[in-house]
Parts: structure tokens; C-alpha cells; sequence
């Protein structure tokens, strides 16, 4: 199962490996690719768009350092299996998702799960969501040539943490931005490829 191969390339958080161990992945894939759900590989869940990778889901979790206390906004709702990863760590989660049958279909099947705090929304994902703003954490699941601004103003100043493949659009770096006060900290992580941030405010 995820959790076991997880373990295997070093991942040690209980917490997050609990959470694997809990969401059924496979209702998040296309019924044709319900055999491949476990294996360690993206999978394509239609509109253009993939499911991540096991593992990139689990690193992007576990930079995070979410709290149980913690508000997230997730930039991407996809399939949402993401979603109810870190919907099983965090207190609330704000998701965005610029392509409406995606975010529907994901609210289908989380709401099925009986996840109920999630928040959704359908929209350009690098304005943020600014009427519950300040966030704890951030996530995008896709990947941005530069970091959105309103996503890193959005982001709380008490040791907020933003995460978010960053690059053009066949490698990115995975990128952590640590914001406390006026300081901003950033470290770089592994190479990575996302679909490209589907936005307007780069035109």
C-alpha cells in the first residue's frame, strides 16, 4: 500500500502516514486507472489535469508542518485526494480549483467521505482567498514560473509556511517559503514536474 512504500523512500511522520493509511486513493482515480492507484505514479483524472504521485503528496505534507490547529489553503483542488490528506491533519481547508467539474466532482466524493472541514472554491487559485486570510499554511499543486504574490501576502506572519513547485513547465523546484514578521526564508527541495498554475495575472 502507499503508506508502506512511503516508509520505504524515508518517510517517518505517524501522523502522515496515518493519513495514507485512511484515504482511499483509488476513489480519487478515474475507474479505468483504479488498478494503478497505489503504485508510486501520476495518473490522469481528465480536463488535462493529473492526480500527483504518492510520494510528491507525502513530501509536500510533510514540509508543510501542519498543526492540528493549522488553516490551509490548497491551491489546486484536482481530484482532491490531496484535500483529504491534509483535511485529516488540519482544523480547516480552504481549497481552490479553476476548472469547475474538477472541483465538483472532488466535492462529491469528499463530502461522500464525510470530510466536513472543507471549503470550496472555484477560481483563479493564484489570487489566494483573501476574505479568510491570514493562512496558517499554504499549497499549490502546480507549478508557478515565479511565487503568486497574494498567495505569500496571504500567508500568516507567525511562522507561516508556504510550499509550491516553482519553475518552467517541464521541471520545477519544490519550493518552501518560511514567513515570520517581515523575514522571509526560503529552502529548496526536490526537482519535480507539475501541470503549469492555470492564472491570469502573469498576461
Amino acid at each position: 500500500m502507499v503508506a508502506e512504500q512511503l516508509i520505504g523512500r524515508g518517510l517517518t511522520n505517524q501522523k502522515i502516514l496515518a493519513a495514507f493509511r485512511k484515504v482511499p486513493r483509488h476513489l480519487f482515480v478515474p475507474e479505468e486507472y483504479r488498478l494503478q492507484a497505489y503504485a508510486d505514479h501520476p495518473l490522469p483524472i481528465g480536463e488535462n489535469q493529473t492526480i500527483s504521485q504518492p510520494y510528491i503528496v507525502a513530501l509536500m505534507t510533510e514540509l508543510l508542518n501542519i498543526q492540528p490547529t493549522s488553516r490551509i489553503l490548497e491551491i489546486g483542488t484536482g481530484s482532491g485526494y490531496q484535500t483529504a490528506i491534509l483535511a485529516e491533519l488540519a482544523s480547516e481547508v480552504y481549497t481552490i480549483e479553476r476548472i469547475g467539474k474538477l472541483s465538483q466532482t472532488a466535492q462529491l466524493i469528499l463530502q461522500d467521505l464525510g470530510y466536513s472541514n472543507i471549503h470550496f472554491r472555484v477560481g483563479d487559485g493564484a489570487l489566494g482567498w483573501p476574505e479568510y486570510a491570514p493562512y496558517d499554511r499554504i499549497i499549490v499543486s502546480a507549478a508557478s514560473p515565479k511565487v503568486p504574490p497574494q498567495l505569500l501576502d496571504q500567508l500568516s506572519t507567525k511562522k507561516g509556511l508556504l510550499v509550491l513547485p516553482v519553475g518552467e513547465r517541464f521541471q520545477q523546484t519544490l519550493t518552501r517559503i518560511e514567513k515570520n514578521g517581515n523575514q522571509i526564508k526560503t529552502s529548496y527541495h526536490d526537482y519535480c514536474v507539475f501541470v503549469p498554475l492555470i492564472t491570469d495575472i502573469y498576461e
